[in-house]
């Protein structure tokens, strides 16, 4: 009897720990992004996959409809001014609309409308939309887009969300009798999970440090980007999107290059945006620009975050560059790894979430000053399945929305199945869809010139 007390009396502590940690006020980090939310609809992440199977709107309602009973975070709904936001449990269920394909562009002006759709966060943090062929058939093609709000999730627990989406869709649509599905409690705030070397008296030195260290950065390059063609204000910005892929082919002969070159992916990308942006700020001229490489901190932490987990685990390193008519593409891929190698180094990358909600107020408020050329998300290859069941996965990616910080040029890279899927979200009207197609086109030209075999 005595046993039975105790054990009850302990599950129904661990309920009463675990429902605190889904009922919680929001951390600095995703405070930020809930204001930019409510403000300027640029919160969202938005992952899209091209998928060949009859995948109908009933199989994709059911597999929502798990996921949610799965996911403790996808259950809550942001409320309360913005002093004082919280989760709270009791979300409506996952929205789910489909459009019927007219065109094969449909998709991509579909992920545009998602981008710049604010999510309603007192009543739900992810909504889907399917895009599929108006006649179904077994040979039919779907576009499935999931767009959920950056407090609750990064791109990879997105992606990792979106494969166990497909997981649920297949199960439901081969017969397979419903299973009661496990609740994986939510993470608790992000601050919480840092190195003790980001708290207390130490941590407020460290803050002070890093703080000064990117403050003399920034009097000693004053990087530059490509400046406005057109300023409005905050809230009628919009995000706009330029797709691109880059065939197995060739990305094999890209990272191939990078290594003869002692240098990676990611230092190749960041160059050739650099490159091309300093040549349209000034042309044969010596220009100063940085480059903001952003970084999973799921693999800095102890213990290790699971990309099953959903939550906002990201930060950035910022680079400082010097580019002129002689500098090597080359050698400028390997500086910008030399620089992020020194900065995940350091507590810097922490201690930037730990401030995001006060960047935040600042770069609102001066959002045509944020000292970034250009910045990469790149979260290179994706480690899920391509088959499920009746469904085949042929491509995926994910973009964040970018409408808030004008003249910035960002790119979020995926590559699946030796396919490198490329998309450069910025704000409209500051850069037009025409300088930003041709700035795209330069940097993949740049790429492929890099590339070329080494003689």
């Amino acid at each position: 009897m005595k046993m039975s007390l105790t054990v009850t009396f302990y599950l129904g502590f661990m309920k009463q720990e675990i429902f605190m940690i889904d009922n919680r006020k929001l951390c600095g980090a995703e405070q930020a992004v809930e204001i930019l939310n409510r403000l300027t609809n640029s919160s969202n992440v938005v992952v899209s996959g091209r998928i060949f199977g009859l995948l109908s709107e009933e199989v994709v309602r059911q597999g929502l409809d798990l996921i949610q009973d799965h996911h403790a975070r996808l259950n809550s709904r942001i409320v309360g001014d913005l002093d004082n936001l919280r989760f709270e449990t009791g979300a409506k269920k996952i929205p789910l609309r489909v459009v019927d394909k007219k065109h094969e562009g449909q998709w991509q002006e579909t992920l545009i409308e998602e981008l710049n759709t604010k999510i309603e966060s007192s009543e739900v943090l992810l909504r889907a939309v399917l895009v599929q062929e108006q006649e179904l058939g077994e040979n039919s093609t779907s576009h499935l887009i999931i767009t959920i709000h950056h407090a609750i999730a990064d791109a990879l627990s997105s992606i990792h969300l979106y494969s166990e989406l497909l997981s649920y869709c297949s199960k439901v649509a081969s017969g397979e009798p419903p299973v009661p599905v496990s609740r994986l409690s939510a993470l608790p705030s992000i601050d919480e999970l840092f190195p003790p070397s980001t708290k207390g008296f130490r941590g407020k030195i460290n803050i002070l440090l890093s703080l000064l260290r990117f403050q003399l950065k920034l009097l000693l390059h004053r990087p530059e980007n490509l400046g406005i063609e057109k300023s409005i204000p905050l809230e009628l910005r919009r995000c706009g999107n330029v797709y691109r892929h880059l065939d197995a082919d060739f990305t094999q002969q890209l990272v191939n290059r990078c290594r003869q070159e002692k240098t990676t992916v990611q230092g190749a990308l960041c160059a050739a945006m650099m490159l091309v942006a300093a040549r349209k700020i000034r042309p044969d001229r010596t220009t100063r620009v940085s480059c903001r490489s952003y970084v999973d901190l799921r693999k800095y932490l102890k213990p290790v975050v699971s990309n099953e987990h959903m939550g906002t685990l990201i930060s950035g390193v910022n680079s400082f560059h010097t580019v002129d008519t002689k500098r090597s593409f080359w050698e400028l891929a390997r500086d910008v790894i030399q620089q992020l190698k020194v900065g995940l180094k350091r507590d810097d990358m922490f201690i930037e979430m730990l401030l995001l909600r006060k960047s935040t107020d600042l770069m609102i408020s001066r959002a045509s000053q944020v000292p970034l050329t250009v910045g990469l998300s790149n979260v290179g290859q994706v480690n899920i399945p391509k088959v499920y069941g009746k469904f085949e996965l042929s491509e995926i990616s994910f973009v964040p929305s970018q409408a808030t910080v004008e003249g910035y040029v960002l790119a979020s890279v995926t590559t699946f199945e030796g396919n490198m899927f490329l998309h450069f979200p910025f704000s409209v009207p500051a850069i037009s869809q025409e300088t930003m197609e041709t700035f795209v086109d330069k940097v993949l030209s740049c790429l492929v010139d890099a590339t070329k075999v080494k003689v």
